[in-house]
């Protein structure tokens, strides 16, 4: 793939993306906004309670394979189809599990809804294995057009459904419902927009040699699933519904901004960087790029949605929710380096080094027993500052290892940081000073991100912030006619 062929891929796939990102997710954040102003914080936890096993569920039965079969460049047919029918297959069996798991679930953590709750979300396992391989074709494709679409359609009407059933007093079934409808759509969206149909083929060693790649990005993505999930289990064991509900909130306000620019970011990388994989100093340049921009656009988001916390919250969902604004506040210092771990760690598949990537994860759940534990202990904002400094710790393992492989060094790339931090701790600070003043909420938010804006505008410009630069090249790239 030549130079100019590579970039405009890369862009076309990042403004798609980008859209897919910014409608879908739009949408879902403000149907969660209606349903947070409809339904209660139990209600929210209970589901965050079952989310947990849904999660590590769906990591099981993709079991790595999609990784695997994107970054095989000469993947064949049957390769596809043996990968579908294993994923399909494994979800059916998975499913029953966790149905009869169901009741233990419910007596661990005493709730008796968990039961039915838990048996009509494992409807989603067997749903989105229809839509894997889909997805995995479009991906490797590049084509986050054909995404996007599938994405906003399947929220909108979703997230219709869940809204009007929150309204007519279905409560926490509203909210499985929308889950459930959301992947159903989706996977069907996926079969009418992508023409690829399997076939009854299974190979033996396709499946090995797929899975000797894919065996460990499982366990991988097991621990990291794991990792982040078990502090949900712990809140939901150790607390109340009600507090669970203002973590699970204040998580979704503090991770709208990492976890999408990270998705983002990987999922038109991986692709277009394993093309690449073979060529040392063009896959250093071009991951330098998407490192820095990354980050720049996520200290300056994560950091800005701390100093607005409070005024955010009481406008867009209550006064009700207000507990959750501390939780939020610590949720986006530790997300600042949500995404700088994740391309580091996608650089580690892009290189082939499942081992590393298996190992870095050995070592996060090793580090994360302590903000476990604290959970016994102490209350909820202690567990939460722990993790911050474990984050911290952890990207500096992430920034050696990932650095090594293509020789861009934890000191240079925490240079290369340092500008975008120095800017977005300057902006988000003036922000935070304006919150204290004694107005309505109405006043203060409006007050805080005209000044923010601005302030952010003058000092990109006035530095020459060349990550800043970088997006507005990339942005009239994209808007420019192919």
């Amino acid at each position: 793939m030549g130079v100019n062929s590579l970039k405009q891929k890369t862009l076309t796939g990042l403004g798609w993306s980008f859209t897919d990102n910014l409608l879908s997710q739009g949408v879902a954040f403000g149907v969660g906004i209606v349903l947070a102003r409809l339904l209660s914080p139990e209600e929210f936890g209970v589901i965050g309670i079952v989310s947990i096993f849904i999660a590590v569920f769906t990591s099981i039965v993709d079991s790595g394979f999609s990784g695997a079969l994107i970054r095989r460049n000469n993947a064949k047919e049957i390769d596809y189809n043996t990968v579908f029918i294993f994923n399909l297959v494994l979800s059916c069996i998975l499913f029953f599990v966790l149905y009869f798991l169901a009741p233990g679930i419910s007596l661990f953590f005493g709730n008796d809804q968990l039961i039915a709750l838990t048996r009509a979300m494992g409807i989603i396992l067997v749903v989105n294995a229809f839509g894997i391989i889909q997805r995995t074709i479009l991906i490797k494709k590049i084509n986050f057009k054909t995404l996007a679409k599938i994405s906003v359609l399947s929220s909108v009407i979703s997230g219709s459904i869940g809204m009007g059933m929150a309204w007519s007093g279905y409560g926490v079934w509203s909210l499985v419902i929308q889950q459930i409808s959301r992947q159903s759509l989706n996977s069907l969206f996926l079969w009418v927009f992508n023409r690829w149909r399997p076939r009854l083929q299974f190979s033996i060693q396709s499946f090995r040699e797929l899975f000797s790649y894919g065996s460990k990005m499982l366990a991988s993505g097991l621990l990291d699933i794991l990792k982040t999930q078990v502090f949900t289990a712990v809140i939901g064991k150790c607390y109340t519904a009600e507090v669970l509900g203002q973590y699970t909130r204040a998580k979704q306000f503090g991770t709208i901004f990492s976890d999408n620019l990270t998705g983002i970011t990987q999922r038109v990388s991986y692709p277009v960087l394993s093309s690449i994989q073979d060529e040392p100093e063009r896959l250093k340049s071009a991951y330098r790029k998407i490192m820095g921009t990354t980050m720049f656009v996520s200290l300056v988001c994560m950091l800005g949605v701390a100093a607005v916390a409070r005024p955010m919250i009481l406008i867009l969902i209550g006064e009700k929710w207000l507990p959750s604004v501390d939780c939020l506040q610590i949720i986006c210092f530790s997300g600042i380096c949500y995404p700088l771990n994740a391309i580091n760690l996608n650089i580690l598949q892009v290189k082939g080094r499942s081992d590393i990537f298996l190992k870095l994860q050995i070592i996060h759940v090793f580090f994360y027993i302590l903000p476990i534990l604290l959970g016994f202990f102490v209350e909820i904002k202690g567990m939460l500052w722990s993790t911050v400094v474990i984050v911290y710790i952890l990207t500096c393992f992430n920034c050696h290892y990932s650095g090594r492989e293509i020789h861009y060094t934890m000191r240079e790339q925490i240079k290369d940081v340092l500008p975008s931090l120095g800017i977005a701790l300057f902006v988000s600070g003036i922000a935070y000073t304006i919150s204290f003043a004694p107005f309505s909420p109405y006043v203060v938010l409006p007050a805080q991100l005209l000044t923010g804006a601005t302030v952010f505008y003058l000092l990109c410009e006035y530095t020459g912030n060349k990550n800043y630069f970088e997006i507005k090249h990339i942005l009239l790239r994209i808007q420019k006619p192919n």
